[in-house]
């Protein structure tokens, strides 16, 4: 992949040089991994380092400063901007425990966030990344979130975050429990940031629960299932298929 830098000025850039380095090698490790392991076949072309104001409002409009567009990733490396915005996303909520984990967020999360869209790119998932989709988007949006963490974060850290996003849920269950997985992104990116993330969080857990809980941690079989679901025609509602209707997660 291209390695391409849109940053306003050349400080910019000399500001986030290191990181970004070392994202890529880490980066590279885990494309590898993907290639080997889960068919990652046709990678994108490239990847778009910027600025998290140039990210999401010249080359989106989107409030997440990290997402691809055809077959190209952009991504801010800055950790303070993902810091600011994940603090945005709990809306105000007294959860101080929570909003000092994320004052601390590691390099090590941010880079989940760049692996969870080249994750996107892998031939196992049923749909074309970007194309209109109408069902089982949670399991490609969740299984992205675990891949990219499971490889990419420390035990400790992916045990951490899972717990602090199994919390968070339970917070917002609320305001938004209401729908069903199966209605990811359903309200689209005009809802609150907190609305948007609730569904990823749901989808992380329902992976993370199928992986571990029921089918043994074997990643390979879940995937298995997902695509005989594909096979017998859709009859039901992925959740139902995996019967996670009958799960609380």
């Amino acid at each position: 992949m291209k390695h391409i830098y849109a940053f306003e000025e050349i400080r910019e850039y000399e500001k986030f040089q290191s990181i970004i380095q070392r994202f890529s090698k880490r980066l590279n490790d885990y494309q590898f991994l993907l290639e080997e392991e889960y068919a990652l076949i046709d990678k994108p072309k490239g990847v778009v380092w910027t600025s998290a104001e140039v990210a999401t409002s010249i080359f989106s409009e989107l409030p997440v400063p990290a997402f691809t567009n055809k077959d190209t990733i952009y991504i801010t490396p800055d950790v303070k901007a993902w810091r600011k915005l994940f603090i945005q996303q709990l809306d105000g909520k007294d959860l101080p425990h929570i909003e000092r984990f994320y004052e601390q967020l590691s390099e090590n999360h941010v880079l989940t966030i760049l692996g969870h869209e080249l994750t996107h790119h892998s031939d196992l998932f049923l749909d074309d990344f970007g194309d209109e989709r109408e069902d089982g988007i949670w399991f490609e949006e969740g299984m992205c979130e675990y891949l990219s963490r499971k490889f990419l974060l420390t035990a400790d850290e992916f045990e951490t975050i899972a717990a602090v996003e199994k919390e968070l849920v339970n917070v917002f269950t609320e305001a938004y429990g209401d729908r069903s997985l199966d209605e990811f992104g359903s309200n689209s990116y005009t809802a609150s940031l907190s609305s948007i993330m609730f569904d990823y969080w749901r989808s992380f857990l329902s992976i993370k629960y199928l992986v571990e809980d029921r089918y043994e941690n074997n990643i390979q079989v879940v995937f298995e299932e997902y695509h005989k679901w594909d096979r017998e025609g859709r009859m039901l509602s992925l959740t139902e298929h995996f019967r996670l209707d009958k799960v609380s997660i």
